[in-house]
């Protein structure tokens, strides 16, 4: 069974979200989509804090969480013990998230980060390993 990416996202994320699916699959993951689906207002605390859940209980190796800003989200999801969500604005940041900070969980902002950087977001993000090293007391400290 492949690993699986928990993805869960607001409306302002629904659209962002279908373009990226395809990429969690091409880089050998199964997405488990927790919603929402519609553009219909909900509360992107409540998706930051199943993504968060999810990746915390071994549900999904990683997490995907979108918001118009991936602010929001991402301090729902790293208020659930464990979670280590990183907003990444760029692909560097996404891979140094995962590299030096053992990022579990990458948060994207659907209506600040374009298409394309989205994507190579993700790639880096689910094809870059921590280094653990130096890194690794560090990640311990976050708890």
């Amino acid at each position: 069974m492949k690993q699986r990416v928990a993805i869960a996202n607001d409306h302002a994320g629904v659209t962002l979200k279908a373009a990226l699916l395809p990429v969690i699959e091409a880089c050998g993951f199964e997405p488990l989509d927790l919603g929402t689906n519609s553009t219909d207002s909900v509360d992107y605390p409540d998706f930051g804090f199943k993504v968060a859940e999810a990746v915390t209980k071994g549900e999904a190796r990683f997490g995907l969480a979108i918001c118009g800003s991936g602010i929001g989200i991402s301090i729902a999801a790293n208020r659930v013990p464990g979670a280590r969500a990183a907003l990444c604005h760029s692909a560097l940041g996404a891979e140094l998230s995962r590299q030096h900070n053992d990022a579990n969980i990458l948060a994207l902002g659907a209506r600040l980060t374009g298409e394309l950087e989205a994507k190579e977001c993700l790639t880096r993000f689910l094809t870059t390993e921590f280094e653990g090293g130096r890194h690794e007391g560090r990640v311990k400290k976050l708890g």
